[in-house]
């Protein structure tokens, strides 16, 4: 499968046959998404940077809370998390998604601002590519993003919803998740092709370049 960023919490990841979408944004935040083509969209929460499903071609299938849905041979679980430490009480729910796609186990986190319960991580279970928010604000900062890898141990991990160029909104940069992480800046990739078969024993964090 092929794995594209679009930019802040957007992914492209595209199988044989099949294509999901996660949190296209409102134009108003960055460059206009293209007219993305796509199985089904997960949208995490109700909010601009995130919800825009119009950037999707209509015939694509929308998930926008928890449960487990088969759409185009695409299965996916959505599990309740929050946009806080206080259960959403001050900033809404969120869901993380668990996304399989020929084999491989991806899980999509949208803005999680917490550290999961042990009963969520139970539900994440197995991930191999794991899509973490990093820039702080409203998410995880990029100290507790750190944590949640360890937590989770995915064998890929792809930093999200961090400081771009032509982002327009107030986030920090990846290099505090980088730090923590204790790993050095890795070689930006404008796409990433994963298999179950060429996934690493250990974890391995990788940048993507925004598609614009």
């Amino acid at each position: 499968m092929e794995i594209t960023w679009y930019g802040h919490s957007c992914f492209r990841i595209r199988g044989r046959g099949c294509a999901a979408v996660t949190d296209p944004y409102d134009p108003a935040l960055r460059v206009r998404l293209q007219s993305l083509q796509a199985t089904l969209v997960t949208i995490s929460h109700d909010h601009p940077g995130h919800n825009y499903a119009r950037g999707v071609r209509r015939s694509a299938y929308v998930i926008s809370g928890p449960g487990e849905y088969e759409v185009g041979g695409v299965f996916v679980v959505g599990v309740r998390t929050y946009h806080d430490t206080k259960k959403g009480a001050e900033r809404g729910k969120n869901t993380a998604y668990i996304i399989e796609i020929e084999g491989v186990n991806l899980c999509h986190l949208g803005d999680l601002g917490h550290i999961p319960t042990q009963e969520q991580i139970e539900q994440f279970n197995n991930v191999d590519v794991l899509f973490v928010p990093v820039g702080g604000r409203n998410a995880l900062t990029g100290t507790r993003a750190a944590e949640v890898v360890g937590l989770l141990e995915p064998k890929i991990v792809i930093p999200m919803h961090y400081k771009t160029e032509g982002l327009d909104t107030e986030l920090g940069t990846v290099m505090r998740f980088l730090s923590e992480m204790g790993v050095e800046p890795p070689e930006v990739q404008p796409a990433l092709t994963v298999t179950k078969s060429s996934l690493p024993t250990e974890t391995q964090v990788v940048l993507l370049e925004p598609k614009t």
